[in-house]
């Protein structure tokens, strides 16, 4: 089994750093989440709509997700599900076959001292002594998750989820009110009005 630095030398790996941003733990659970899904469902990066990928969260994971399964916003088979977990489900078009990926309770949890930090992080209220600390505990939290087993970090399960349809392609048609080209099928009739979900909200 090849150590932290080593995976991250890989050029799969610096492709997520890359598109990320930076290396933190979120991201190599997110790593590691997809090319377990990936190998049960024994396929290749999605070159078109082949793999279907559900992320239950929006948090660092999921750009990981996005480069190494090639399922993305835009092609239509990367569905966003505001679940607030750590968990992955990768459904194949070609064999019908789906798994699910999720995060072992305590596996992903930081220490105290990790959290406070994170905290503070966020409030912006951090000196560079505790930057420096909290950069430090974030690369040995990223650099631990990378050399956990699959099967320590993660429960990897069989779903029969239903697979979403194809991305659709359709015309657009003005909204009524900012008169913006929409989708027809996301048109909202209010009052009688076809207006889109913008200015219907």
């Amino acid at each position: 089994m090849m150590n932290a630095q080593e995976i991250m030398n890989r050029e799969d790996f610096k492709r997520c750093e890359v598109f990320h941003g930076h290396v933190c733990p979120g991201l190599a659970v997110g790593y590691k989440a997809a090319l377990a899904g990936m190998a049960w469902l024994k396929e290749n990066r999605s070159a078109d709509e082949e793999i279907v990928a559900v992320v239950e969260t929006d948090a660092c994971s999921a750009d990981a997700v996005q480069v190494l399964t090639g399922c993305t916003f835009g092609k239509g088979n990367f569905i966003y599900k505001d679940y607030g977990k750590m968990a992955l489900t990768l459904l194949s078009r070609k064999t019908g076959r789906g798994v699910r990926v999720s995060i072992k309770g305590a596996a992903h949890k930081p220490d105290e001292e990790h959290m406070t930090l994170i905290r503070k992080m966020m409030a912006g209220d951090m000196n560079e002594t505790e930057r420096e600390r909290f950069q430090e505990l974030h690369k040995k939290r990223s650099h631990l998750v990378l050399e956990t087993p699959d099967e320590d970090l993660f429960f990897i399960r069989e779903t029969d989820m239903e697979l979403p349809k194809k991305a659709r392609i359709e015309p657009s048609e003005p909204c009524t009110k900012c008169n913006e080209p929409v989708m027809k099928s996301k048109l909202e009739n209010i009052d009688g009005s076809m207006v889109c979900r913008g200015c219907a909200d």
